[in-house]
């Protein structure tokens, strides 16, 4: 069969065999690719992957979980911001699926109005956000044997405690029991019976005691026991004034055999019924002096934190109003964001709290968790009873924050090395430990929270009570009840729990964006205190004409008044000017910037995808003529 010059048909045929092979090849890879399970997580913060302790967790489970993801997929108003959270949702439960290897099944329900699904949806407790009339539900149902829990709705602000939530509640479907909690207390927390102080009805327990029976298993030990003799999942120590040496023995080697603790210290407890200005020196800073240095912490007794940046607003007692900084209302900034006790909370009140530090030779972690404002100090307790000119008077800045609550964890060393003290009843040393053998280390990694306020758990500094109608409401104002519970709910849960981190959130700023509004709002302050500044010039100038005016001309305006005033309001034109060419460059830059980012999206990959192509022609162009 003839062929053409210029034509090779066998080389043709191996060319267009080569890419049939080529294609059939990117199939199956495709194909193959499809069903295997890897996935490469390459976000700064890793949203998309588990942490080890969710992990470990997981790979423990002896009762397999069903999570029920009750999402209004088909409404078509559903806010942006809901459905792309919607969609991380998802894609991160799929992680819990993997990693649940079989014991975690994932199911998405689409609730349509009144539909069967939309029922169960109600019956489990998932609550709808209505807009414009319609029910959207976000919602996470947990199901395990004959339990069930429920997340009503997933909001996107509370994204970084996100895994934190779940992986909380599937491992508390594990088990029916109801974790032990061991409090001792010097406060009536369990009740006054019968004895009135302010702000507590007699024999009524204090709000954070009922709020934890709900939950927990609550035993109440008295401050005047010599021993700790009850298995216990968390230990909290509430103002600890006047305890023996033997019982601050037992809390010691409760700590070292493992367990956690929560304790709340106080340089001057306003709860206290002993408390007053003729015992101000009694605080329960130094009733675990001992126990605190043996952690690697300190808090001075006698000190209290002094907040001018975080003060509350208090009465006074001529029905006046003053900003009290002994009285920290700790916001922002004042959180630890990474830690999950304290990344959602928004404010917290600490009436006069002292500051714990942590000793130089220290080998324990140590986290802060709420500390106070730069603008702080540390003054004498017993300024509080002085008024707050005293304490401005003696305040010295100190520049940086002081901690008013702190987690540590390590395996600590006993505070008692010669071994449990002797009974203040009986004059010889005991053979044995109230617990057990004495330990001289611990037995492995212990948790303790310390915070450096007491006064915290009181009803009246964190909810307000009312009468509506013959029902008792009840309305908090600040964090410190969910502090308690987000503190409790971590130590009472295993180690790996305990260790699980906030998250990065999904939307990351335009940080360079930010910058620009940053340095323009700099300068736009900067022209406003300039605009600021000639009123105060104008007016004084104007004071001064009027006060050489007699008594005649006082209502008429003089010509250098005249004058004063229109050269204020062309200052004042040329300012506003100045304004509006802030604003204006500000828009111009980030048009800028986004125009950049646009020219770099739409052309600078083609633009190197050509180049590549036309270089691999050149290099097949060369190779071909070498041949």
């Amino acid at each position: 069969m003839p062929t053409g010059k210029g034509f090779d048909y066998k080389r043709t045929l191996i060319s267009v065999t080569g890419l049939a092979v080529l294609f059939l090849v990117l199939i199956l890879v495709n194909i193959i690719v499809s069903y295997a399970a890897i996935r490469w997580d390459v976000t700064e913060d890793d949203i998309y992957s588990l942490s080890e302790g969710t992990r470990h967790i997981l790979s423990d489970l002896k009762q397999p979980v069903a999570i029920k993801f009750f999402y209004s997929k088909s409404n078509p108003d559903i806010p942006a911001n809901i459905k792309v959270y919607a969609k991380h949702v998802e894609d991160f439960l799929s992680e819990y699926r993997r990693q649940g290897k079989g014991r975690i099944t994932v199911e998405m329900i689409d609730p349509k109005p009144d539909s069967d699904e939309e029922e169960w949806a109600q019956r489990y407790g998932v609550e709808p956000m209505r807009t414009g009339g319609a029910r959207i539900y976000c919602g996470l149902v947990f199901l395990a044997a004959d339990q069930e829990d429920v997340i009503p709705w997933l909001d996107p602000a509370q994204e970084q405690m996100l895994e934190y939530d779940i992986t909380r509640i599937i491992q508390g479907l594990q088990t029916t029991e109801k974790k032990v909690v061991g409090i001792i207390s010097s406060l009536p927390i369990f009740g006054t019976k019968g004895r009135v102080m302010p702000g507590q009805a007699p024999g009524e327990e204090w709000l954070f005691i009922r709020e934890m029976k709900k939950t927990y298993d609550i035993k109440e030990i008295s401050p005047l026991a010599q021993k700790i003799d009850m298995p216990l999942d968390l230990l909290m120590v509430v103002y600890p004034k006047h305890i023996s040496p033997r019982l601050e023995y037992a809390i010691d080697q409760y700590v070292l055999s493992g367990g956690n603790a929560l304790i709340f210290v106080d340089p001057l407890c306003i709860s206290d019924r002993e408390q007053g200005q003729q015992s101000f020196l009694r605080s329960s800073g130094d009733s675990l002096k001992r126990v605190f240095k043996a952690w690697g912490i300190a808090m001075d007794p006698a000190k209290a934190v002094v907040d001018f940046g975080q003060p509350t607003r208090v009465r006074t007692g001529n029905r006046g109003a003053e900003d009290n900084p002994l009285m920290v209302s700790a916001r922002g900034n004042s959180f630890n964001r990474e830690d999950v006790v304290t990344a959602g909370l928004e404010t917290m009140l600490f009436p006069v709290a002292g500051a714990i530090e942590k000793l130089e030779d220290a080998d324990s972690e140590f986290e802060p968790l709420a500390s106070s404002s730069t603008n702080a100090g540390l003054t004498e307790a017993f300024n509080a009873y002085l008024g707050l000119e005293a304490i401005k008077r003696k305040f010295a800045p100190a520049g940086q924050p002081f901690h008013m609550a702190v987690r540590i964890r390590g395996t600590f060393k006993t505070a008692f090395p010669e071994g449990c003290p002797e009974s203040e009843d009986a004059g010889d040393k005991p053979e044995g430990t109230p617990q057990g053998p004495h330990l001289a280390k611990g037995k492995g990694k212990a948790t303790v929270i310390v915070v450096s306020d007491a006064d915290m758990l009181a009803d009246q500094f964190y909810v307000h009570r009312g009468n509506f109608f013959g029902l008792s409401v009840s309305q908090m104002f600040n964090d410190n009840l969910t502090f308690l519970s987000n503190a409790a709910e971590i130590l009472t849960g295993s180690d790996d729990l305990i260790g699980l981190r906030s998250r990065g959130k999904l939307e990351r700023p335009f940080t360079v964006v930010l910058e620009l509004k940053k340095k323009a709002q700099e300068r736009w302050l900067s022209k406003e205190k300039e605009l600021v500044r000639r009123i105060e010039e104008t007016n004084r100038k104007l004071r001064q004409l009027e006060a050489q005016k007699d008594g005649s001309q006082k209502m008429i305006l003089s010509s250098e008044q005249e004058a004063e005033i229109a050269r204020f309001r062309e200052e004042r034109q040329k300012i506003n000017r100045e304004l509006k060419n802030v604003r204006k460059n500000l828009r111009a830059d980030i048009e800028r910037l986004g125009a950049t980012l646009k020219a770099l999206n739409i052309f600078l990959v083609p633009s190197l995808v050509c180049v590549a192509g036309v270089l691999f022609a050149i290099y097949r162009q060369r190779k071909v003529k070498r041949k």
